[in-house]
């Protein structure tokens, strides 16, 4: 199920939208062609109504884990917006989380060898949030999605210099701007970090 519009702000947009990798439900996988196997082995060379008995159940077992796995794969996604990065799982009660891109410090991405071959890793997310870091598992092409990350914090960290750049504007002089640019600032729109650039920038103009 792709994620919904309606969960989206004003003028943000859906950049990845991905389902854990297929990995995910391997063992299940894995489990149900076994049963399968035994079951026809069963089924073929053994006249036993107690075995076959027994064959049909661990098929019908291994099929109803196989089907919970999936569902709980279809509920689950890992989505990068051009604002923000959000995880969302859960069937009948549903748990998430969201880190703002300008939060966002550092990506990690881990592959074993075989998960370079099948295309999956793990993403390690450390933010300015109150968690500090977050763990992401079975993420589809993992590099392609660190890179895309860091591509939308470049974006977004563009719009709001060019926000700021509208704000300032309207014709005030250079230390007008400083004092508006101050004003930002102190309400927390811009970092400290930033209005030491964009001072700097202004400064360089005079």
């Amino acid at each position: 199920m792709p994620f919904s519009d309606d969960q989206l702000y004003s003028a943000e947009e859906v950049v990845l939208d991905l389902r854990p990798h297929w990995w995910f439900f391997a063992n299940q996988a894995a489990s149900l062609v076994g049963a399968l196997v035994l079951g026809v082995i069963a089924l073929l060379f053994i006249n036993e109504a107690v075995i076959n008995l027994m064959a049909a159940g661990l098929i019908v077992f291994v099929l109803a884990w196989f089907i919970a796995r999936y569902i709980v794969w279809s509920t689950t996604s890992f989505v990068v917006t051009t604002d923000r990065l959000i995880n969302r799982s859960g069937v009948f009660s549903r748990q998430g989380t969201e880190i703002p891109l300008e939060r966002v410090n550092t990506v990690f991405f881990s592959q074993t060898f075989f998960e370079r071959l099948i295309g999956s890793g793990d993403l390690e997310i450390e933010s300015a949030g109150e968690q500090g870091s977050q763990h992401f598992s079975d993420i589809r092409k993992p590099l392609h999605v660190q890179n895309e990350i860091y591509r939308q914090m470049e974006h977004n960290e563009n719009r709001k210099y060019d926000r700021v750049g509208r704000n300032l504007g309207g014709g005030l002089s250079i230390p007008e701007q400083i004092e508006k640019l101050d004003e930002l600032r102190q309400k927390g729109i811009i970092s400290n970090a930033e209005f030491d650039q964009k001072k700097t920038e202004l400064l360089d103009r005079m």
